[in-house]
């Protein structure tokens, strides 16, 4: 079991179909859309909603940004790489994470993949964030949608994508290539460092081509989350914005 909490993951989770053994509602929350949505849906599965008090809820979520409800779901398995890759539409688009830490982040591109229409993504098992409930709410519950992988050994997954055909891009700061000169319209794979340190050297040498964003200002790079999401338009853009 896992512990999802607020209006927009617990909808998204039971939207997606996610079994759920119950939830747990703070007594006096405010009645509006999604919430009635979230109870309609949970009575016609079954599903208990409990009652309970805000204090008691604030324990239960370990946050107090629940918004007044919490759901005990069932984990999501995450998928194997090549199931993942079995499942890619064309052309394909994937977004994979060397690395990333903090869970805001991690949520806040499975949103941006949700929303540029990309096929998942690619996350590293060691030294990073997992799809945890604080994920889900970054990702306002997009994430129920972003199907992910989870690899062992990031450099030899890129071998692998690279085998099937997918472009493996990777976002530097030093490299000369700025990002929307890229041609995304083949099936292609981006790549995003973690925060502070950027792609590992072994990362690096694994992708077929670097791009950066240009900096402008004072600051030496964007937040990952928001480098992931221009890259991830661009190849929208590229690719029309058409229905995937």
């Amino acid at each position: 079991m896992e512990i999802l909490y607020g209006k927009n993951p617990v909808l998204e989770a039971l939207r997606a179909g996610r079994p759920a053994r119950k939830l747990v509602l703070a007594a006096g929350v405010r009645d509006e859309p999604r919430l009635r949505e979230i109870l309609d849906d949970a009575a016609e599965r079954g599903i208990p909603v409990e009652e309970t008090s805000r204090r008691r809820l604030d324990d239960i979520a370990h946050t107090e940004h629940h918004q007044g409800i919490a759901g005990y779901f069932h984990s999501r398995p995450p998928l194997s790489l090549d199931a993942l890759l079995e499942r890619m539409r064309a052309p394909g688009l994937l977004l994979v994470l060397d690395g990333i830490q903090d869970p805001q982040n991690l949520g806040a591109l499975a949103r941006s993949c949700d929303a540029a229409g990309a096929d998942g993504m690619v996350l590293v098992r060691d030294r990073a964030t997992g799809v945890t409930a604080a994920a889900a709410k970054a990702s306002a519950g997009a994430i129920e949608h972003v199907p992910i992988a989870v690899v062992p050994n990031l450099a030899a997954a890129l071998v692998r994508m690279r085998e099937v055909g997918l472009w493996c891009v990777g976002l530097d700061a030093t490299a000369e290539l700025r990002y929307d000169r890229f041609d995304y319209t083949s099936p292609v794979a981006l790549v995003v460092g973690a925060e502070g340190e950027g792609l590992r050297p072994l990362t690096r040498r694994r992708c077929d081509a670097l791009v950066s964003v240009p900096m402008l200002g004072h600051v030496a790079s964007l937040n990952a989350a928001a480098a992931g999401a221009i890259l991830l338009y661009e190849a929208a853009r590229q690719r029309d914005f058409g229905a995937r």
